[in-house]
């Protein structure tokens, strides 16, 4: 792949003879045609494109959360590849015959901002999670205004839900309610704080399963 400036009558997108012209991260790039082959992939090259595959299908629904809140917004890769990177080394494991996530391991979130401090989830009423911190405004770069993200995923259904401002840090708690086709799920769920601005945010934090009533 190369960046260019000028063709011969400007920029330019689409393919042209052997060559594809494009826009990417705000530079025009030039790459070549994809060779065309007829070779079966190895077990070991079908083994990662499945794995790609299941990163990609548990990160897809959650994609405005790590587009505003996963790594650094400048360099070359962008925040869902950042993501995708951590999550294809670090969060997914192989269970013969599929690959599956590792919850606990699953980052929505990363970044500087203090965390949560002493969080818990509980099921407190009718399709109803709350949670609950302990306000640590003023420590650190923390802010009052900080307000709680929530996903929150039922791997049974394939269903996901998430709130960008489910609480403010200084009210140490915040309670969900689910749309009522969760009734009965087990519900894994993470929580991270964003500044109101969302300049700044913190690394999520994994609650565990909880089954919704």
């Amino acid at each position: 792949m190369g960046t260019y400036n000028k063709g011969i009558l400007g920029p330019f997108s689409g393919k042209v003879g052997t060559v594809v012209g494009a826009s990417w991260r705000g530079k025009d790039i030039l790459r070549s045609l994809p060779k065309k082959t007829n070779r079966t992939p190895t077990e070991v090259q079908m083994l990662q494109r499945q794995k790609f595959a299941t990163v990609s299908e548990f990160l897809t629904p959650i994609g405005d959360v790590i587009s505003r809140y996963y790594g650094s917004g400048s360099g070359e890769l962008t925040r869902r590849n950042q993501a995708m990177s951590y999550h294809m080394k670090e969060a997914v494991t192989y269970v013969d015959p599929n690959f599956e996530m590792i919850y606990n391991k699953v980052q929505i979130a990363k970044g500087d901002l203090l965390g949560l401090q002493n969080p818990t989830v509980s099921v407190v009423g009718s399709n109803e999670i709350k949670y609950n911190w302990t306000d640590n405004s003023g420590q650190g770069s923390a802010k009052a205004t900080d307000q709680l993200v929530v996903v929150i995923y039922a791997p049974s259904a394939n269903l996901y839900y998430y709130m960008l401002n489910a609480g403010l840090r200084n009210s140490g708690n915040g309670v969900i309610t689910l749309p009522t086709y969760f009734a009965g799920l087990e519900v894994q769920s993470w929580i991270t704080f964003a500044a109101a601005d969302e300049k700044s945010y913190a690394t999520s934090v994994y609650m565990g399963a909880v089954t919704v009533s």
